[in-house]
């Protein structure tokens, strides 16, 4: 753009294109946003679990480190609308930023691949530092592309049609919200089944540097389309940023009223009045109208409290979950998808059904009154969510506490067995039984008694720790370490204890347990969910067992030392700790609830921000409103980190009460708020102070301007 195009404040343009009375140049920008989205929401999607499992942070930290992510890609649009609007242009703004954030794609991706400080093999990597050091690079250079190029897309997009085509522009907008829940929901399908495969050059882990890897394709992809549609494009030069103008003006109020706080000087009516010596009053009345409104975003950052953290908390939730629903066999991050598919039906149907029937009825369901519905509809979400957990709590296992043992009794002799530990009862076992359930322990120290012997054995129990007891022919006794957890990313800990009087040899596909040798257990081994088939043999026979395993269960499969080699038909297994049995699908309520909270808030909000804001003001409105996002997911970073709640429903309720809390405040603001016409408004001013023909232009084209960013941010906010 040259400088006598950025002084007139008007487009450049290339050669113009047209297929079907719209401007060509749209389609690449179309495609763009669809590449776009699904490499931004589909690195989302699995971000939570990656800090979980790859870089072993607990969920609080996991979930801090998230929303602190989520809260600077909602920071970052003001600081992209900034940067086009008053240097470098919509274009090169998008291209530049687009450059950062493929960058941090690949970065992301790269800082996933364990094999590159696994200097031993075992599929953890060994330099943890260099990882992490990548990652919150590689997601720093995210946020700053993503957000960077949220404001700008969609304008530029809008920048392409003439005034003439206030049709085709509508269809754009609805063409481009299309694609933002097209990428959002294919995304969120695809790149949790990516993750779960495996991959690796030494060991086989879970996939994250695909699932990383395809996002970051899909954004090379993006930036490549974009750059190829340079010569069809309508290149608007940058013509300043009212939010830098309303911030100086803000300012310079500020700065007066302190300069004149003595009380000799007169007070005036409005603390923004302090600014007249500098600024037009048509802008001050337009900046007291803006503030009239932002005052009541102050109790807004709750709602997005709670609605961000089904990408973390409730994807952490599903981790501990069935994800067998009967047809499909549901990831836990592939919950998410939930949401664009009810955003996609729930629209039309509060637009067209639900908001005519309640005018129908004669109630008035004001712009404020939706937003106080969809605050308690979120609140009400985290009440299922707490219910779910309640449920997933009873299924959970009693570990001990630092001040407990427990202890299970194995007996693989091939002769029934009394085994005394006072001040217990004495427990009866069979050949092969294992003791019903886990026997606590307040003392480290126990003394153990077989009927088979006099002799009494002492052992020394680990606090905090589940162990078995394994009693063997010939009154062999020993003491071995369990599983004190839930198996991690939704597996199942399976090891075989051979009670043969020759080694064998257990493998699958899965894991390879090698030699087991007799009388002895093998380490555990993490295996998926599935139907698995475990081939055995001591080198002269073999036989195949197969099993089924759900989610998040251990075991302890036994080897008899009668083992029917034919079909291994007398295998055992012993549960340790049970797979998770509370179903998937019992999410998909407090799925329902937050998303028709975020129908009836977010679309209710921008819209009631529309229509309140003056002509010019819309761009600063629509950025408070992101900063009301950003705001909520540090709120969700604060309380994770300092509240430290341990039981998770409590946490849920917490939230839930929260907002009501918050809800009845708003409503309370909402109550006293008048509502506004600026058009009106600013007319009343207009005529007051005739502007000169000039200046009525340079205002037009302002307004336009604003308009189409608004709508654009409107988009990009959707979901």
């Amino acid at each position: 753009v040259d400088s006598k195009e950025k002084a007139d404040g008007k487009k450049s343009k290339s050669k113009r294109v047209e297929c079907c009375g719209y401007p060509v140049s749209i389609f690449f920008i179309v495609v763009n946003e669809f590449c776009e989205r699904f490499s931004y929401y589909g690195m989302r999607a699995v971000l939570v679990l990656y800090f979980k499992y790859f870089l072993l942070w607990d969920e609080d930290l996991a979930t801090s480190i998230y929303h602190a992510f989520v809260a600077l890609c909602y920071l970052t649009p003001i600081l992209g609308a900034i940067v086009a609007d008053s240097w470098l242009g919509k274009f090169r703004t998008i291209i530049y930023l687009s450059i950062v954030y493929a960058i941090g794609q690949i970065v992301m991706a790269v800082s996933a691949i364990h094999d590159i400080t696994d200097t031993d093999r075992n599929g953890t990597p060994d330099n943890m530092t260099f990882h992490v050091a990548l990652s919150m690079l590689g997601l720093v250079l995210i946020a700053l592309g993503t957000g960077g190029i949220k404001p700008c897309v969609s304008a530029f997009g809008g920048d392409q049609f003439e005034e003439h085509q206030t049709t085709q522009r509508s269809t754009f907008f609805s063409v481009f919200y299309l694609c933002i829940n097209a990428g959002s929901l294919l995304s969120t399908i695809i790149t949790p089944i990516l993750r779960s495969k495996e991959c690796g050059i030494h060991s086989q882990e879970q996939c994250y540097p695909l699932a990383f890897g395809v996002p970051a394709v899909l954004m090379v992809i993006s930036l490549v389309v974009f750059i190829a549609g340079s010569g069809m494009y309508v290149k608007a030069a940058p013509q300043g940023n009212i939010i830098l103008q309303v911030c100086k003006c803000i300012g310079f109020a500020i700065k007066n009223r302190f300069k004149h706080r003595s009380s000799k000087y007169p007070k005036r009516e409005h603390w923004m009045d302090w600014a007249s010596e500098k600024y037009d009053k048509l802008l001050i009345v337009q900046i007291k109208m803006v503030l009239k409104v932002l005052f009541l975003y102050i109790p807004l950052p709750m709602f997005w409290t709670l609605f961000d953290q089904k990408g973390s908390r409730w994807t952490l939730q599903a981790t501990t979950m069935d994800g067998d629903i009967g047809l499909i066999v549901l990831q836990p991050d592939q919950m998410q998808t939930v949401n664009p598919i009810l955003i996609l039906t729930l629209v039309p149907i509060m637009d067209r059904i639900v908001y005519p029937l309640i005018k129908k009825c004669g109630f008035n369901f004001s712009p404020l009154k939706r937003m106080t519905v969809g605050m308690f509809l979120a609140a009400m979400a985290f009440v299922a969510a707490a219910l779910v957990q309640l449920q997933i709590d009873k299924t959970l296992p009693v570990f001990p506490s630092s001040s407990q043992a427990q202890l299970n009794l194995l007996n693989i002799a091939e002769s029934g067995v009394t085994v005394t530990i006072p001040p217990n009862e004495p427990v009866v076992l069979g050949a092969g039984q294992a003791s019903e359930d886990y026997i606590m322990f307040e003392t480290d120290t126990i003394e153990v008694s077989l009927n088979t012997t006099s002799e009494a054995r002492r052992f020394t129990l680990t606090k905090e720790m589940r162990q078995t007891l394994l009693i063997a022919p010939g009154n062999f006794l020993n003491l071995v370490e369990d599983k004190t957890a839930k198996p991690e990313k939704g597996g199942n800990e399976i090891r075989f204890v051979n009670a043969l009087s020759t080694p064998v040899n257990v493998s699958t596909k899965a894991a390879n347990y090698e030699t087991i040798s007799p009388l002895l257990f093998s380490n555990y081994s993490l295996i998926p969910q599935g139907k698995h088939t475990f081939n055995i043999t001591n080198g002269v026979q073999k036989c195949e067992y197969t099993k089924i395993l759900g989610y998040g269960a251990a075991y302890t499969i036994l080897l008899p030392s009668n083992l029917i080699w034919d079909d291994c038909g007398n295998i055992g297994d012993i549960e340790e700790i049970q797979p998770n049995s509370v179903s998937i699908a019992l999410q998909i309520p407090q799925y329902f609830l937050i998303t028709a909270g975020e129908v009836v808030f977010s679309v209710t909000g921008l819209e009631f921000s529309y229509s309140q804001a003056p002509s010019n003001m819309k761009a600063v409105l629509q950025a408070g409103w992101l900063f009301t996002v950003a705001v909520g997911n540090f709120i969700v970073l604060i309380v994770a980190e300092l509240a430290k709640i341990p039981q998770k429903w409590a946490e849920y309720l917490l939230f839930a009460c929260l907002l009501v809390a918050v809800c009845v405040i708003f409503s309370i603001m909402a109550y006293f708020y008048t509502y506004m016409d600026p058009a009106a408004i600013e007319a009343q001013y207009r005529e007051e102070k005739e502007l000169e023909p000039e200046e009525k232009e340079q205002l037009e084209m302002t307004k336009d301007q604003l308009q189409t960013s608004y709508l654009s941010l409107t988009c990009v906010h959707a979901l």
